[in-house]
């Protein structure tokens, strides 16, 4: 049962006053998640409650609408129909008519079917059943609130008083042409059942508040194993130096989250390559070129005052510079390696490359050169950076043969590859060699007396194009002795 209550309300005004502003400190992400999660939660819940409780108060309305229509429906047909049970005839007492039908009702608890009849100078006299209503004042010991339903013109009506609210219907009795002097009156105080619609509301806000207490626990706990990586990832990136880049996160599940740690590790990963190949840049460079400048630095420091003396020290001393400008481009290059421009991928026809490194390649000494075969097909792949690699592989093969020993060149499509190969008939690779002659700075032993001033960086050079390529270069011998550098790569077709 709703009451409506008129109170003098008294309002205090809140004075705050203003603290220094504090350090703001970084909300985590955990925390942000889990206050969003709760806030539209709490929205949704509270929506739901307040539905289902303006749901619950419109059925009430709706049912004591049918009831209290139902009720004086039913006086006005028995009004119409029904005769008084003394005389057979039809009502003339409104008196009689309103008794002898209050005597066949059984009302509900809260409702409340009643008489009312004018007297000449007095307020309206009440009919009622002797039964009782579960209320603070029913209807009919309210006078005031029957004089005021008897004189309303309107046929239902509500009531809002100190005690509850009462909705009310009203069917008028009166004689043929004479002013309604009794009414038929139904009343039903929806009290209890609106309190009974705001208790549902009340539960649900408990549970509500459950809910929300279970949500931020489970969310708490929730939210930190989700950002776990994210704060791996934090910390990791805190301890990384430039020393130390061994470190990577470990990746669970396949999620968002999965993908940043393997995204994340895998920057890690270019990043200790890239400091790597740096540190090695340095090495190498600072190893090979301390001979060239300590033998620069000794012919200057001995060089007399004679002119052919002075000649022989220029010619000296310029070809260490030139074999140290060398070595810093086959360094640089080696460098832009791990680059992932290192190579341009490009349609070509691997005949015509084949034949134009042929053409190359012969002008580098007087050898008996052969174009062995070549592959007729369209790939993709870088033609300089390939020419590079195949004219430095003819290089080598030069200064480890002499004249007129053969050198073939050729090019051949192997399943899902290309190979691309040089075969001298020189002295060949001893076995102990094969697996070092591809590093930096190293030369087979029974090469090293062979022709040529290189720094044992061309064969690194092919070998890091070929990787480029994400390919590789193999080694084989040579029919009838020799050695023969197969380069083989990835096909990609066009």
């Amino acid at each position: 049962m709703t009451t409506t209550v008129i109170r003098e309300t008294q309002t205090t005004d809140l004075v705050t006053t203003a603290e220094p502003a504090a350090v703001r400190r970084r909300v985590s992400a955990r925390v942000r998640i889990l206050l969003w999660l709760l806030f539209v939660m709490a929205v949704a819940l509270a929506s739901v409650a307040t539905t289902t409780r303006s749901i619950l108060l419109r059925e009430v309305d709706a049912r004591v609408s049918v009831e209290l229509s139902q009720e004086a429906n039913e006086f006005s047909n028995f009004e119409e129909r029904s005769a008084d049970p003394e005389t057979g005839r039809p009502f003339t007492d409104p008196g009689r008519l309103l008794r002898t039908y209050l005597a066949g009702q059984y009302p509900d608890p809260d409702e409340e079917l009643m008489g009312l009849m004018r007297r000449p100078g007095t307020d309206p006299a009440t009919l009622v059943q002797d039964r009782e209503v579960p209320v603070k004042l029913p209807l009919h010991q309210d006078d005031s609130a029957l004089r005021e339903i008897f004189a309303s013109p309107d046929s239902t009506g509500t009531q809002d008083r100190a005690v509850g609210e009462i909705r009310w219907a009203k069917v008028a009795v009166a004689r043929s042409g004479s002013a309604p002097e009794a009414a038929f009156v139904v009343a039903v105080h929806p009290g209890r059942e609106k309190a009974r619609a705001n208790e549902v509301f009340r539960v649900l806000l408990v549970i509500s508040g459950v809910a929300l207490l279970m949500t931020t626990g489970i969310g708490w706990v929730v939210a930190g194993r989700i950002l776990k990586p994210v704060r791996l990832v934090r910390t990791t990136a805190a301890d990384l130096t430039e020393h130390d880049l061994t470190r990577r996160i470990p990746v669970r599940g396949n999620d968002d989250i999965a993908a940043l740690a393997e995204t994340f590790n895998a920057m890690l990963d270019r990043l200790e390559r890239a400091f790597a190949a740096q540190r090695e840049f340095v090495d190498d460079a600072g190893h090979e070129l301390r001979t060239p400048i300590t033998i620069v630095r000794g012919h200057l420091e001995l060089m007399g005052d004679d002119p052919a003396e002075r000649a022989e020290t220029v010619r000296l001393v310029t070809d260490e510079l030139d074999r140290m400008s060398r070595i810093v481009e086959d360094l640089l290059l080696l460098a832009k390696a791990e680059r992932p421009d290192f190579v341009t991928p490009e349609p070509v026809q691997l005949a015509e490359l084949t034949a134009d490194v042929f053409v190359k390649a012969r002008t580098l000494g007087e050898r008996r050169w052969e174009l062995a075969e070549v592959a007729d097909r369209e790939v993709r792949l870088d033609p300089q950076r390939v020419t590079q690699a195949m004219v430095q592989l003819a290089q080598n093969a030069v200064q480890h043969t002499t004249a007129g020993q053969s050198i073939r060149i050729g090019s051949r499509a192997v399943g899902s590859h290309i190979e691309l190969y040089v075969a001298d008939s020189g002295p060949g690779v001893q076995p102990e060699d094969a697996d070092v002659i591809f590093e930096r700075f190293r030369r087979g032993t029974a090469r090293r007396g062979a022709r040529g001033s290189g720094a044992g960086l061309g064969l690194a050079i092919v070998k890091a194009i070929a990787e480029g390529h994400h390919g590789h270069v193999r080694l084989e011998d040579t029919e009838g002795g020799g050695a023969t550098f197969v380069l083989v790569l990835e096909e990609e077709r066009t």
